[in-house]
């Protein structure tokens, strides 16, 4: 049995991040696939809190969450260092980490969940975080400088993996790569890396996936609104 192993489910961005940190600290591990509607045992008891993956499991450890994970790696397999050494540069790599996830991973998440008015606001905010995004490049090959780090693999998540699919299921335009030159060449480098491009999603299972998503969350919204016109 392998000393490391990782519970996942294809269709996650955040399954992904911990993928490309074990794979660019070359770290030999067994990936364990999941059925996040049955709930298994495996999965109840390494994460009974939020029951959810990625879980990374190391010599009998548990490890949840996805941003948790990539910072463990980082610290227990020095090669490939994905934070600074330096501690303000460190702080500065967790802020645009931070800010990558909430103002644009987190918002296209409502995207693809939401419609009309709802949804044009959140497609105002991700193009907002986008041009932020744009001019925190700086001219780099990445956010973290040469070489691939904290910031890319967690902006990288959904804009690589998932930006176009959630465009598709969701019916609109977020990302101009006329107006964002420099993220999409930093697209189109990080997409060439071994370790990020051997594993990649099947697209049309991330379509099945959001689409799903998207029908499920759509028709509690109507049913909400039904419940509260019959309350009247």
């Amino acid at each position: 049995m392998s000393q490391v192993r990782l519970l996942g489910a294809r269709h996650s961005p955040y399954v992904q991040r911990a993928k490309w940190a074990l794979n660019l600290k070359g770290v030999e591990y067994e990936y364990l696939e999941q059925d996040l509607l049955k709930k298994g045992p495996v999965l109840v008891q390494c994460n009974p809190i939020y029951k959810r993956v990625p879980v990374l499991i190391h010599g009998g450890k548990f490890i949840a969450e996805s941003f948790i994970i990539v910072e463990y790696l980082d610290e227990t397999w020095e090669t490939s260092p994905l934070l600074p050494r330096d501690p303000y540069q460190r702080a500065m790599a967790r802020f645009w980490a931070k800010f990558a996830e909430e103002k644009f991973a987190d918002v296209m998440r409502q995207v693809v969940i939401s419609d009309g008015e709802n949804q044009e606001k959140e497609v105002k905010n991700a193009k907002e975080a986008l041009e932020i995004l744009e001019g925190e490049l700086k001219g780099n090959k990445f956010f973290g400088g040469e070489n691939v780090g904290f910031v890319d693999i967690i902006f990288g998540s959904f804009i690589s993996v998932c930006l176009d699919v959630m465009e598709e299921v969701g019916c609109v335009k977020v990302f101009d790569s006329q107006k964002f030159p420099s993220l999409a060449k930093w697209n189109e480098d990080f997409l060439e890396i071994p370790a990020i491009k051997e594993t990649l999603p099947e697209r049309e299972h991330m379509v099945r996936y959001f689409s799903r998503s998207r029908r499920f969350n759509l028709a509690m919204v109507a049913k909400k609104k039904r419940g509260k016109l019959l309350d009247v």
